[in-house]
């Protein structure tokens, strides 16, 4: 006669332990501590017992379909509690393998070959947006679909570069665990070309706060050389193309009024601009001053004094700070101003006069180079003192 819900529930515990038999070796055992499901079973000649679950959490009939499932194992030649056994390392092994606990090891790992605050960027990315989703998930069992889903959700609010890094990050924690055994594939290669595309493959650039300050401590951490350093620290202040600011001659720079004054030649756009200079950006040009105010370049080559700095410079410093091209390059100084500046409320025409874009009317172009110049003062001022807030925030 088979066991029913009723008398499970309305059994009470005896001085000695007993049985509630149910059919096919399932019975449950009333002890004064709880009631439990036991499956009795021979195996290879020997009698065992196989545990199902304590009830009232695992109910009669969760019970019967174990007990079902253990006697399929044992028409297969396979033992219930072996393959119970088994099935707990591999949880054990999965607990420790998640994809957050080997994305720890790997960041652990190879955090000494990186920069701190490059080191920092990579483990936000991680804890903001990944981990909350496949942290748990063992490594070895993400698919390209969950990790598709996952970027499609970060691009969808907007962050299509954020995307890209992000799955450039978890191509590095997959291949780390191919590396270390505990995953086969990197299911990030299954994706490429499926993201929306970077909107500048080619000017990468950073407009997190956030991330924008860790940059700016990056770069007041570089310890190269210190012409090098110099112009490091004045590229975000300026809003300058790279080589218009490699090419700053001291005969343009007026520290006093706090103006720099570039020629036609100079400019990409074949017309004057004025860069109008923050007390931060005087700082640095004063900094400066002793090692080459007496030359022709405010950042002159390292192998020839009579010429600029080579334009591979500074995009080498970003590098040796461990900044990607896919993360930021030298022209993507641009961008970021742009992008924040916008955010934070300055007019477009105002914005596009400072980065000394090309203006459409001719006979306009050939006028502005100074339209604008008390509202472009004011926002650099403002750009500088934002910029230092980034840093030390």
């Amino acid at each position: 006669m088979s066991l029913t819900d009723t008398a499970i529930k309305t059994s009470k515990p005896k001085d000695a332990d007993y049985k509630l038999a149910d059919e096919k070796g399932l019975y449950v055992l009333v002890k004064k501590a709880g009631k439990y499901f036991r499956f009795d079973y021979r195996f290879a000649g020997k009698r065992k017992t196989l545990a199902l679950g304590v009830y009232p959490e695992v109910s009669l009939k969760e019970a019967r379909e174990k007990r079902d499932e253990a006697r399929k194992l044992i028409g297969n030649s396979l033992d219930p509690s072996t393959v119970k056994k088994a099935k707990k390392l591999e949880l054990v092994a999965d607990g420790s393998n998640t994809f957050k606990a080997v994305a720890v090891e790997w960041h652990e790992k190879l955090k000494t070959k990186w920069s701190a605050d490059h080191a920092d960027r990579k483990w936000h990315f991680l804890e903001k947006d990944v981990f909350p989703t496949i942290g748990n998930s063992p490594i070895k069992n993400i698919t390209a679909r969950e990790i598709l889903t996952l970027l499609e959700r970060i691009q969808s609010r907007g962050a299509i570069d954020v995307g890209h890094r992000i799955k450039g990050i978890c191509g590095e924690v997959f291949r780390y665990g191919i590396h270390t055994s505990r995953c086969d594939r990197d299911p990030t290669q299954d994706i490429k070309g499926v993201l929306v595309p970077k909107r500048n493959k080619h000017m990468a650039t950073i407009t997190d706060p956030k991330e924008v300050g860790g940059l700016l401590r990056a770069i007041d951490g570089y310890r190269g050389d210190f012409v090098t350093q110099c112009a490091l620290k004045l590229t975000p202040y300026v809003m300058l193309r790279p080589g218009e600011l490699r090419a700053a001659e001291w005969s343009g720079i007026d520290l006093e009024n706090k103006q720099w004054k570039i020629s036609a030649e100079k400019m990409k756009m074949d017309r004057p601009h004025i860069v109008p200079l923050s007390s931060q950006a005087v700082a640095i040009f004063r900094a400066i001053q002793p090692v080459t105010g007496r030359g022709k370049h405010v950042f002159p080559s390292v192998r020839s004094k009579v010429r600029p700095m080579n334009e591979n410079t500074i995009r080498a410093a970003l590098r040796r700070m461990g900044f990607t091209k896919e993360e930021i390059t030298t022209h993507g100084f641009r961008g970021m101003a742009s992008t924040l500046l916008h955010e934070n409320g300055f007019k477009s025409e105002v914005i596009e006069a400072q980065l000394a874009h090309a203006e459409r009317n001719k006979v306009k172009a050939a006028y502005n180079h100074a339209e604008y110049l008390p509202e472009r003062a004011d926002m650099m001022n403002w750009w500088a003192t934002y910029l230092d807030s980034l840093r030390e925030n």
